[in-house]
């Protein structure tokens, strides 16, 4: 493990170090001392600590994962879809990207996007990761691949594959139904539950080298204890969170480790966004314009060699950068006085959406359509009747601590042109510039939005779906679903005196070019 620092970043955070060093907050961390981040964050962290020895506690897990793959191979199933949510299936999608195997994420209520997983049943199994089963995006998924399998006459206890916290209503249902059950650490949170079960059997099963994540996260393990100099963690969580009166965002770019960023961004976001504090992370690509033009309050990240274009480089296995981020995370709640294991923001935008499923009626009043679009906003003032005016009042409103958030409920493997809309913004604004696809944010940066610095400014786009979808024993549909889930956190935010556009397309892919055109202009 490598991590270089700029000269100038070196100056600017060494305070912090110091003060970690001095209060042997690394040491006590590794001890699992719950009373680093105070009296009020002490009966949470005192149960989410279980992620410190989790290299080395989930070993006892591969002979069952790689039984269970050998049967699975030895019936011809060799297609594996993991159904989760935030930390269930970001850190699994980060190891299969990262292994050159195939799994396939479904992490959205999209009706399209359900029944595109939903093909290929003779080959198929699924893996059910939820650390209570309570979490409706999940549940939804598997009733959906329940009916599929019984369908195709395939009895679904074959096929399906729970991954969950021992003793949750979860595991009860599926074990009496026959389910294969693997049970996680109910000490870890999801957002730092890499290295469990969670990260582990769904890419497990579809061939990933376990073994060697495991390995590599122990190996480094043993130095992420001292509080000295040569902690990556220290150095690492005092560029996150050492100066946040100044530098409160940072972006990482990740494109020699794809999906990296994705994973840090829900840990980060989600740990530190609270209390009105935290670090905003920007997930970007090698050629996002703020890396060339960073704003005064950004630091750069990046992996591999440190470049001109970074301030901080990382080097190192998969599994060693798992370790050392989630305790820098931790760190970095220190230093900013916040409990880096709680998420008291994310529940809102589900009561809300739950709310809008019950009364559908009460959705926010459409303010035009110009073109097919129609728009709503919350939080402030609009001028005009075009999609053209809205924007441009919208980028108005960015100051010198603001950032732009896009949040698309739409098919992510359908439309990855979308993604185009952040560099184009954050071209624009020359402000940061994140992007985030729901509903699946909702269960990281989600948390950011509401509880963390009010500066953010959110588009959010919604759209037409192919067709909609059933739940068994649910009386809304996929697409309902999807719908109350953005109109709800829309209405979260509103909430919280945030401004929030909201644009419905009827035709996404001809109707995204007329709003970059919009933004660009």
């Amino acid at each position: 493990m490598d991590l270089q620092l700029s000269p100038s970043l070196i100056e600017s955070v060494r305070p912090a170090v110091e003060r970690l060093i001095a209060n042997s907050v690394a040491s006590r961390l590794a001890e699992l001392d719950d009373t680093i981040w105070g009296e009020a964050a002490q009966p949470e962290a005192s149960i989410r600590l279980g992620w410190i020895g989790s290299a080395q506690d989930s070993v006892a897990l591969i002979p069952d994962i790689v039984k269970l793959r050998d049967e699975f191979r030895a019936s011809g199933i060799d297609r594996f879809v993991l159904c989760g949510m935030g930390g269930s299936s970001l850190a699994p999608e980060v190891i299969a990207k990262n292994s050159g195997i195939e799994l396939v994420v479904l992490d959205s209520t999209a009706p399209d996007q359900v029944a595109s997983a939903l093909i290929d049943l003779d080959r198929t199994a699924i893996v059910v990761s939820s650390k209570s089963g309570s979490t409706v995006e999940t549940d939804s998924q598997k009733r959906a691949f329940e009916v599929a399998f019984t369908a195709a006459g395939i009895d679904p206890a074959e096929r399906i594959v729970i991954v969950t916290d021992p003793g949750s209503p979860l595991e009860q249902d599926s074990r009496s139904r026959g389910y294969r059950v693997f049970n996680a650490d109910p000490k870890v949170g999801g957002r730092y539950s890499a290295l469990t079960a969670f990260g582990l059997v769904p890419t497990g099963l579809a061939g990933a080298d376990i073994t060697r994540l495991l390995s590599s996260a122990s190996s480094i393990g043993s130095s992420l204890a001292f509080d000295s100099e040569d902690n990556p963690a220290i150095w690492l969580a005092a560029a996150m969170a050492g100066n946040a009166s100044v530098v409160d965002k940072f972006l990482i770019e990740t494109d020699r480790l794809p999906g990296f960023g994705d994973w840090a961004e829900q840990l980060v976001a989600e740990s530190t966004g609270k209390d009105d504090r935290g670090v905003l992370p920007v997930v970007v690509t090698a050629s996002a314009p703020e890396l060339a033009n960073p704003a005064a309050d950004t630091v750069r990240m990046g992996f591999g060699p440190l470049e001109s274009k970074y301030d901080l480089a990382f080097r190192g296995e998969l599994g060693e950068l798992f370790l050392v981020w989630e305790f820098a995370t931790a760190l970095a709640g220190y230093l900013l006085g916040i409990n880096p294991f709680d998420q008291p923001n994310v529940e809102s935008a589900k009561v809300a959406a739950r709310a809008l499923l019950d009364s559908p009626q009460a959705k926010r009043e459409i303010k035009f359509v110009d073109r097919g679009i129609e728009v709503r906003t919350s939080g402030f003032d609009l001028i005009g009747a075009t999609v053209e005016a809205a924007i441009e009042q919208l980028l108005a409103l960015a100051n010198d601590r603001s950032y732009f958030s896009f949040q698309v409920y739409l098919n992510r493997p359908e439309y990855p042109q979308f993604e185009q809309l952040r560099d184009v913004t954050a071209s624009r604004t020359a402000r940061p510039t994140t992007f985030g696809w729901g509903p699946r944010f909702l269960h990281s940066t989600g948390q950011y939005h509401k509880g963390g610095p009010k500066q953010g400014i959110f588009i959010q786009i919604t759209g037409e779906h192919g067709h909609d979808l059933a739940i068994s024993d649910r009386p809304f549909t996929f697409g309902e679903l999807i719908t109350a889930q953005a109109e709800g956190d829309a209405n979260v935010i509103a909430e919280n005196g945030l401004p929030v556009l909201s644009l419905h397309l009827t035709e996404p892919l001809s109707q995204l070019e007329l709003i970059k055109k919009a933004i660009a202009s």
